[in-house]
């Protein structure tokens, strides 16, 4: 048996430890593992409801501006316009012009323009639609709003209120058809439209426009001698935009602050507007009384119309 090979092979000695190879795939499964728990928790397809910013609720502040004397009128609505402080104004929506849009850190110049758009058909809206105007109509304006305001605005329309934050007119300009009428559909305008990057995610856009309107009375008072008025409203909105309300084409209205007039003080401006017509006076007495324990009320203010303000003869 000595001239044969031992009858048991030598093996190699084992090395201790993984292979390169193994070690390659327990690295790969262990990257893999970590990849899918983190798109897990932050993947890059975000649902709206996980990068939508909640709105802030409408903060509203109306004052009315009472006349010194009588609201002064004419048979014509032309004469008047032509012998007020709006007589280079522009013609309806075509006085809301737009500025150029530019590109934010965080916003594209597109979306710029997107947001300076949709303010503007919202201004045309709330402000020059006669169906919203006259007509008691509120869908227009209700649409383009994102749906966490929608609440609010719906609490104002039945139950206004002169809170600070349930105001009809400050969400939109509405005049008591019961009294008055557009004695000229030539609504004239003017103002401007500014925006802003307040946040990485939010585009701010500031809009202040002077809007006048001609009445005549309505029902009884409408006779043939019935002499036109002008009635001014001020608005001064804020809009905030995220990108989602960028895409859904809404604004979130966030701060609205309004002076109209001729008004009486005493009158509910926050349901209605029931302007002063040609040749009447202001009531007598100043704005509701304010309640300084009542923290959750806002102050409520009246002011006087300036005879500026108003057409000379």
């Amino acid at each position: 048996m000595a001239d044969h090979a031992p009858a048991v092979r030598r093996r190699p000695p084992m090395h201790r430890g993984l292979s390169r190879q193994a070690l390659v795939l327990v690295l790969l499964i262990a990257l893999a593992f970590g990849t899918a728990i983190y798109m897990g928790v932050r993947h890059p397809y975000d649902t709206p409801a996980a990068v939508r910013d909640v709105s802030l609720p409408l903060r509203t502040t109306v004052v009315p501006l009472a006349p010194v004397g009588k609201v002064p009128g004419a048979a014509d609505a032309e004469y008047l316009y032509a012998h007020s402080p709006a007589a280079q104004f522009r013609i309806g929506a075509a006085g809301i012009t737009l500025p150029a849009a530019r590109d934010t850190s965080h916003f594209t110049e597109a979306q710029v323009m997107s947001a300076l758009d949709t303010v503007k058909e919202y201004l045309v809206r709330s402000a020059l639609y006669p169906e919203v105007l006259t007509g008691g109509e509120t869908r227009p304006v209700r649409v383009l709003l994102p749906a966490d305001q929608h609440l609010q605005f719906d609490e104002s329309l039945n139950h206004p209120a002169a809170d600070g934050r349930h105001a009809v007119t400050g969400w939109l300009v509405r005049l008591d058809a019961r009294s008055v009428r557009l004695a000229d559909p030539q609504i004239r305008v003017r103002g401007t439209l500014a925006v802003s990057e307040t946040e990485s995610t939010i585009l701010e856009v500031t809009a202040d426009h002077t809007y006048v309107y001609a009445l005549r009375p309505t029902g009884a008072d409408a006779g043939a001698k019935a002499e036109t008025s002008l009635f001014t409203v001020r608005r001064e909105l804020h809009f905030r935009f995220d990108r989602e309300d960028v895409r859904l084409h809404q604004a979130q209205l966030s701060t609205s602050y309004v002076q109209a007039g001729p008004l009486s003080c005493g009158d509910n401006a926050a349901d209605v507007f029931s302007p002063l017509l040609a040749g009447q006076t202001a009531k007598a007495g100043g704005p509701a009384g304010t309640d300084p324990f009542a923290t959750d009320r806002a102050t409520a203010v009246c002011g006087t119309l300036a005879s500026g303000a108003l057409p000379k003869g």
